[in-house]
């Protein structure tokens, strides 16, 4: 079947789909802000009244600097983006901006940290009405690496079903739950979702996490409906409140929250969270394919 068109015209100077020398000095401008306005009015979103909460959690995993004198050092870092701010990074940017950190010199870990708060803030706040607002960031040391958990989603695995999917573009109508039986609380898992690069195409790979209260979704209905995300073009964080739109009309629960977890490319992972209500963010622990 036929990739659908992407959720918002891509900027002629994205640097993502291009080829890109990679910098050899520290460049806070690599960073390439895209509005999230575009996107969410694609699904009828206003942005000040959002029907969700929540947060994008990235995890960069080639992350280097110097130190005073002048010895590389290693990291994990662990980047949390709110859901109101009013822009995402670009992943390609993203990356060249932290490559861009290769040989610059920092006093010591917690310097870097707040190096990369403030030019990821200014970023992802820019063009915000209400002032800019800081992101959150930690960094992993070397010594830490081997405290790094992995573990796969917690819930009921959709993917059990031997179910027939014949739909490869986002097929709301797939959705529906059973009105008639009493009111559940469950956690549905699948590691069937893939959607599309806007720009060059490649695939995106990612485990999902629903979890809600309301009356019985159908399983099957679910499963099919992720799986129709296939041939779908869109970022990460789009697809993932795609879906929660998308559940939340057309199954009505009482609290909903969609967890995704895509795997990484470029040394980056991003995973988006979305709820229908105030609550922590989840742990932000990789998957077996991350």
């Amino acid at each position: 079947m036929n990739s659908s068109q992407p959720d918002q015209p891509i900027p002629a100077d994205l640097p993502l789909g291009r080829e890109v020398a990679y910098p050899g000095a520290y460049d806070p401008g690599l960073l390439f802000p895209i509005a999230r306005a575009a996107q969410r009015a694609e699904l009828g979103l206003d942005a000040a009244r959002l029907p969700f909460v929540g947060a994008d959690v990235w995890t960069a995993f080639e992350l280097s600097w110097l130190n005073p004198h002048g010895k590389p050092q290693v990291g994990v870092a662990h980047f949390t983006f709110p859901a109101e701010t009013p822009n995402i990074i670009e992943s390609k940017s993203f990356k060249l901006y932290l490559n861009s950190l290769n040989n610059a010199v920092f006093a010591d870990t917690q310097a870097l940290r707040e190096r990369l708060r403030a030019d990821l803030s200014e970023a992802a706040w820019r063009g915000s009405e209400s002032g800019l607002r800081s992101i959150g960031v930690r960094i992993v040391e070397a010594a830490g690496f081997d405290a790094e958990p992995m573990a796969e989603l917690d819930g009921l695995d959709l993917d059990r079903l031997d179910v027939e999917c014949t739909h490869y573009l986002p097929a709301p109508e797939l959705l529906g739950s059973r009105r008639s039986e009493a009111l559940v609380t469950e956690t549905l898992t699948s590691r069937l979702l893939k959607s599309n690069c806007p720009v060059t195409g490649q695939p995106d790979w990612a485990s999902v996490q629903i979890h809600y209260s309301g009356h019985p979704i159908d399983q099957a209905g679910l499963l099919r409906y992720i799986v129709s995300f296939r041939n779908h073009t869109g970022f990460h964080e789009n697809c993932v409140e795609r879906m929660f739109i998308d559940i939340w009309q057309r199954c009505q629960p009482l609290q909903l929250a969609i967890w995704a977890r895509y795997t990484r490319r470029g040394g980056l992972d991003i995973n988006p969270f979305r709820s229908s209500h105030p609550q922590a963010i989840p742990a932000n622990v990789r998957t077996a394919r991350q």
